[in-house]
């Protein structure tokens, strides 16, 4: 039987190993936390049985996630939850843009804006789950559906801001803004659209959903899965020399090119070695999670509904502060993220205190407290906000970067996504899960398809690893099966 290693047990790499253990290879999974998820976990931070999720939390781009998908994760424990509205942007007029799964419905609220809303994500939407398989991982190999790809690829060159010119109205804009804003880019360069359509479109598709339980619940299924078919998990050993690993036939890793970097030095080829220490990290995250009596009192009654609030005012607004951050500047008004996953799944509250999940973009490594920042953003379009707060836990870029090794500078997204690094991943190449030392293989978000709980990393390297154990094969032989990367590989028993 073939043997693998796996090194680092988020979302990538359970999924690596689920899939490995799945195609018969004896796997072993080396954990530095003493728990497993990297930053898909979830904690009970305040109140005892009140569950926050540390760092991924609403997921558009995984409940539709093929891989995810083909494990059947339901089968151990995963349920999907969505709340009535997939994600508010309000304004400090009371008005709002409110997003829906259904894009029709969005649009109806977008007044004249709606038939653009519509052109935009009508068809990409309807035929997400075909687009997927282009858009899920390299970008740079001979798409599955190219016409379908071109479509949606032609808006995603331009940047957010450029785009945003397509709406009339402020709703529409912040609305589009916002979303685009989960790159962490400056919204005014150049495929800083990408991700934002990407997320949108899922989301058209499938909507904003979160999991049962919290996030946790997604690393506790991919790992029930590793188990199942034989494989193994251990907490407590964080790996920081080759000299460390286990004997095996190939080693996956789900850790940040910097940190493979750390860890192989000369072993790596000296040009791959030097792609990894080059990689660049973006803005960081800096969290606060509270405990809130009665939920937040939000201005908008679209926002009381929402599983997702998005808080930065108008467009202008949110592209500089995004400008601001990327320069190493904190803004007074941080764009900040809300969740609000209770409302899909109120297993996560103690009786009429809900668990409220809000992180703002700071600088990278900043080191400032901007919970107060925070807090300001919410009370703005909560008025009363604070009344409610029974208890609160921050999370700074620090110790985002202390507790996951992958998050360096409090980076949550594992690298910027600048236009090379969101193009060809780590390296300029055209496998960008490769390493140039044979049998080991990079899954962490820093490759393609990039953040996220959707486990396509982890896929698309378990699937270079499984090609790499085949060896000699010819291809008369290979049984084409999920997944599937970029030179045709798919899953079979080695």
């Amino acid at each position: 039987m073939s043997t693998a290693t796996v090194v680092g047990s988020g979302p990538n790499g359970l999924t690596a190993a689920a899939v490995l253990a799945r195609s018969g290879v004896d796997v072993t999974v080396l954990e530095a936390a003493d728990e497993i998820g990297g930053g898909t976990r979830t904690v009970e931070a305040i109140v005892p049985g009140l569950l926050h999720d540390h760092c991924s939390a609403v997921h558009p781009m995984a409940v539709g996630s093929p891989v995810l998908n083909d494990l059947a994760l339901e089968r151990h424990g995963l349920r999907w939850r969505l709340p009535d509205i997939d994600c508010v942007h309000p304004l400090d007029d009371g008005t709002a843009g409110v997003l829906h799964r259904s894009v029709a419905e969005t649009a109806a609220g977008l007044g004249r804006d709606g038939r653009r809303w519509r052109a935009l994500f009508e068809r990409p939407a309807r035929g997400y789950d075909a687009l997927g398989e282009d858009i899920l991982g390299p970008l740079l190999r001979p798409p599955r559906h190219p016409l379908r790809l071109a479509r949606f690829g032609a808006p995603t060159l331009l940047p957010a801001t450029t785009l945003a010119r397509f709406f009339d109205t402020e709703q529409a804009r912040a609305a589009w803004l916002g979303v685009a804003a989960h790159a962490f880019r400056p919204l005014g360069g150049p495929l800083s659209s990408a991700i934002g359509l990407g997320i949108l479109t899922a989301g058209h598709r499938h909507g904003w959903a979160v999991a049962q339980g919290g996030s946790g619940a997604i690393s506790d299924a991919l790992a029930s899965s590793l188990l199942e078919h034989g494989g193994k998990i251990e907490t407590g050993v964080r790996v920081r020399s080759a000299a460390q690993l286990p004997p095996s036939d190939v080693v996956v890793w789900d850790v940040a090119p910097t940190v493979l970097a750390d860890i192989l030095g000369d072993r790596l080829p000296p040009r791959v070695l030097r792609a990894y220490r080059r990689f660049r990290y973006g803005p960081a995250a800096f969290k606060v999670d509270f405990a809130v009596q009665g939920g937040v009192p939000w201005r908008s009654e679209a926002a009381r509904r929402a599983g997702t609030v998005h808080l930065a005012g108008p467009a202008a607004e949110i592209a500089a502060a995004e400008r601001a951050v990327h320069e190493g500047r904190m803004p007074r008004r941080p764009f900040v993220l809300v969740g609000q996953q209770y409302l899909a799944d109120p297993t996560r509250s103690v009786g009429d205190v809900h668990p409220l999940w809000a992180y703002a973009h700071v600088p990278y490594g900043y080191d400032g407290d901007a919970t107060e920042a925070i807090t300001a953003q919410i009370e703005r379009f909560a008025p009363g906000f604070r009344e409610r707060v029974i208890g609160i836990s921050a999370e700074s870029p620090q110790a985002f970067a202390d507790t996951n090794p992958n998050f360096v500078g409090g980076n949550i997204l594992t690298g910027d996504k600048s236009v090379r690094q969101l193009v060809f991943g780590p390296r300029t190449t055209l496998q960008p899960y490769d390493t140039g030392l044979p049998g080991h293989f990079l899954c962490s978000a820093a490759t393609p398809p990039g953040p996220g709980a959707h486990g396509m990393c982890g896929a698309h390297a378990a699937a270079r690893a499984l090609r790499h154990l085949r060896g000699g094969r010819t291809r008369g032989t290979e049984r084409r099966t999920f997944p599937a990367d970029a030179s045709g590989a798919g899953r079979e028993s080695p």
